[in-house]
């Protein structure tokens, strides 16, 4: 829902807030400066910025870009600043973009024209509130303020990314084949997300603490400095969770090729049961046939064939079992020098 809130934080400290934008740029001839807060606008909100404040139009069409990356521009009466907010539930991550216009007597925020999960603009006043004591002091400690804000949500869609990916541990342990390797795609695919959102911030972070942006003071730049130690430990939670992933990945294959090669070693024990019995019986099958025949009789003279035929069939009773043995030697050979 798009909004737009204005506020005048005067030399004393206190938060004004103001009905309009003509208001709070009125209320800078008593000092101070101006925080404007704008969720979701439209483009002609911001195009009337440029006069009045001086922004680059390049930063207002960077606003409306869905392709950017976290950055910081630097321009003659402002600093433009685009981070990532996140927010992570139900095995989906959720990204909204932040742009920020820093000038010397103004804060510029915009937000919300992602997907509005992220809660940022639900929850920005209480943050800023609680911290007032600091960001009165400029619009550069008010900036830090609400990235420090912005970072530690990160944190939490790192736990919560955490939790499924043991989740999906725990799942894969218990039954692999039940197991959907997608899951972890998705997972990986998020981590990815987070990866280079962290790798861009942490280089917007570098250039404020070395003072490339002339907006931002001596004094604030040491508040900076945690937010970039905060940014560099969630980067190294990110990347372990990626190498986590990548070896339950690595895992779930093992277990499938282990339980296919399970299968397939029963299958072959099988056959060779069946070949074993086949190759036994091919030779008693041939006299079978052989002893059905006429012939046999007229071999063995008609009046003998009480003695002829017991004899017959113990002859091949024989035969199975010298061939049962031999075949078996045979294997026995076989396993003791395999080639």
């Amino acid at each position: 829902m798009a909004a737009a809130r204005f506020f005048h934080i005067a030399p004393d400290g206190a938060l004004e807030p103001r009905p309009s934008l003509a208001a709070a740029l009125g209320g800078l001839g008593a000092g101070g400066f101006l925080w404007l807060d704008y969720v979701d606008p439209a483009r002609s909100e911001l195009e009337a910025l440029v006069g009045l404040l001086g922004i680059h139009p390049l930063s207002i069409e960077d606003c409306f870009d869905d392709q950017q990356v976290p950055k910081i521009d630097l321009f003659p009466n402002n600093a433009f600043v685009l981070v990532n907010c996140y927010g992570y539930g139900e095995r989906l991550l959720t990204t909204d973009e932040l742009d920020f216009f820093l000038g010397k007597n103004f804060l510029v925020s915009v937000s919300g024209r992602g997907n509005s999960e992220c809660g940022f603009h639900e929850r920005l006043d209480e943050r800023v509130r609680q911290d007032l004591d600091t960001a009165r002091k400029g619009p550069d400690f008010l900036l830090h303020t609400i990235l420090d804000f912005v970072v530690d949500g990160k944190f939490g869609a790192i736990e919560a990314l955490e939790d499924d990916i043991n989740a999906a541990e725990e799942a894969m342990l218990a039954d692999a084949p039940a197991f959907h390797l997608q899951d972890l795609m998705h997972l990986r695919r998020a981590l990815l997300a987070l990866r280079k959102s962290l790798y861009h911030e942490r280089e917007v972070l570098i250039k404020i603490c070395r003072r490339d942006c002339p907006f931002v003071s001596e004094a604030a730049i040491y508040h900076f400095r945690d937010i970039y130690d905060h940014l560099a430990k969630f980067f190294e939670l990110v990347e372990m969770n990626r190498d986590i992933v990548t070896s339950l990945t690595e895992m779930y294959l093992s277990l499938i090729n282990n339980q296919m090669a399970q299968v397939a070693n029963r299958t072959n024990r099988t056959v060779r049961r069946l070949t074993l019995i086949t190759t036994i019986f091919m030779p008693l099958t041939l006299l079978a046939g052989i002893g059905g025949m006429s012939e046999w009789s007229m071999m063995t003279g008609p009046q003998n064939w009480r003695t002829a035929y017991p004899a017959f069939l113990g002859g091949m009773v024989v035969i199975g079992v010298i061939s049962f043995f031999v075949l078996r030697w045979i294997e026995s050979r076989g396993e003791e020098h395999p080639e």
